[in-house]
């Protein structure tokens, strides 16, 4: 199919944060963009003000007749009645990640991939790259504080970034010239059935790197490789014998400041405004990427030391009056784990609430004792019902079961409704909100509990 000649195109869960930056893209074009979603959102509200017309109730027939092109989710749940109606209707019909990886054959493309950190990453990467001499077009899995968006879109520029999402094998549709790996741990057990799928799903995905193209991948990732030939690979890390790494690392107010040794020379004088050690590490991967695509030694040094972070990663909502309120994607052990931890180290002493809503009745299932452990790392916890997403519940997986296994003796189950009126009766020293989600609409109401300068 020839994109560039589509004139509607009908997006199925056109919410989702990836969706959402294809039909952005495809809009700006000039193609007529119609979409459903099961929720309406402040992303639909901002997708329907740019022009897109969007609906909330499962009709087939508000499917536009003039529709060229219909774009899924694999979310979306098979017994939907919009989606039977395409199926039978003969419409063609394409995965996100099939779109994705067509329109981003045209240029040269920087991909991140890995189980943790590639929204950040690839988002500091597009940070980096955007307003430089090279600039790019960025398809982005959350949305950039510095651009409130997360799309950045520059068509003259040959770079496309792309964040290379393993689930459902998406990332295997992409073919990048530079790919940055950032983790392979364990997930989407229901998708691969154990992690040595997940980790020769990573390897089929170097395969795919361009010839004479870069790989770039944490040190001691534990994954196989299977590059063409050609293609160049390297390792970064915080503090190993890697390629790409820190120097000189102290910590100043919370911030951590360091010098950059690249394969060619040493950027000095990065300071990420992101705190957290795990940020560091994102800093220099993403750094990683842009020195092997040819940005400057100002221009990584510029992208690193003003890159305001994404929204729901390690996002900082309140800071006043010795209350912290950080909210967090964190949706998998490593994740609480790297970012409980974070907080501990960068604010000693201070007492830790942490509300969380687990994802998927088979991830809980399948991590279960490393979730335990992570939230036990808290000093309190706050636990919502399991989020089921595109599952249906399994008997004996519940909040519950995964409360009973957290050791600490201060802990409890709170529907989200009621989490407000909880979290002002605690006056919790630090807050955590965590989790994938829909725990995202408590933010809000936690931020005019607890600062009366913000208005509904």
């Amino acid at each position: 199919m020839n994109i560039g000649q589509l004139k509607t195109v009908y997006f199925l869960g056109i919410g989702g944060i990836g969706m959402s930056a294809l039909a952005r893209y495809l809009h700006k074009a000039g193609v007529s963009i119609h979409g459903y979603d099961k929720t309406f959102t402040t992303l639909t509200a901002e997708l329907e003000s740019e022009g897109m017309v969007i609906h909330y109730d499962d009709r087939p027939d508000l499917i536009p007749q003039d529709t060229q092109l219909v774009v899924y989710t694999p979310a979306i749940p098979g017994d939907l009645s919009e989606f039977r109606q395409i199926q039978k209707s003969g419409l063609p019909v394409m995965k996100r990640s099939e779109l994705l990886g067509e329109i981003t054959r045209t240029k040269q493309t920087l991909a991140v991939a890995g189980t943790h950190g590639k929204t950040t990453v690839s988002t500091l990467l597009s940070h980096i790259l955007f307003p430089g001499h090279n600039g790019c077009t960025s398809f982005l899995g959350g949305i950039a504080k510095n651009y409130d968006s997360n799309l950045l879109l520059n068509p003259a520029s040959r770079y496309f970034v792309a964040e290379a999402d393993e689930f459902d094998r998406s990332f295997l549709r992409l073919f990048p010239w530079i790919a940055v790996i950032t983790s392979a741990d364990a997930d989407h057990l229901d998708i691969y059935g154990d992690h040595d799928a997940l980790k020769k799903s990573f390897a089929d995905f170097t395969a795919n790197i361009e010839e004479n193209g870069f790989l770039v991948t944490r040190l001691g990732i534990g994954i196989r490789t299977a590059t063409k030939p050609g293609v160049k690979s390297f390792t970064y890390s915080i503090d190993g014998e890697s390629d790409f790494r820190a120097l000189n690392m102290t910590l100043s107010d919370g911030i951590y400041h360091f010098d950059l040794q690249t394969p060619g020379e040493i950027i000095h004088g990065l300071k990420p405004s992101l705190p957290g050690l795990f940020n560091v590490e994102n800093s220099i991967a993403a750094a990683s990427a842009a020195w092997l695509g040819g940005s400057t030694h100002e221009e990584i040094l510029t992208g690193i030391n003003t890159f305001l972070g994404v929204k729901r990663r390690f996002d900082h909502r309140i800071n006043r009056n010795g209350f912290l309120y950080i909210d967090d994607y964190a949706h998998h052990p490593e994740e609480l784990r790297a970012c409980i931890s974070s907080v501990r180290k960068l604010y000693p002493g201070r007492h830790i609430t942490g509300v969380f809503q687990p994802h998927l009745y088979t991830r809980t299932r399948d991590f279960a004792e490393g979730f335990s452990e992570s939230l036990s790392l808290l000093d309190r916890v706050i636990l919502m019902d399991i989020y089921p997403a595109r599952e249906l519940p399994i008997e004996g997986v519940t909040s519950a079961m995964l409360l009973s296994r957290i050791q600490l003796a201060d802990k409890q189950i709170c529907s989200r409704e009621e989490i407000p009126e909880l979290l002002q009766k605690l006056r919790p020293d630090i807050l955590l909100t965590l989790g994938a989600g829909d725990i995202d609409k408590l933010v809000p109401l936690i931020e005019q509990r607890f600062n009366p300068t913000i208005q509904p």
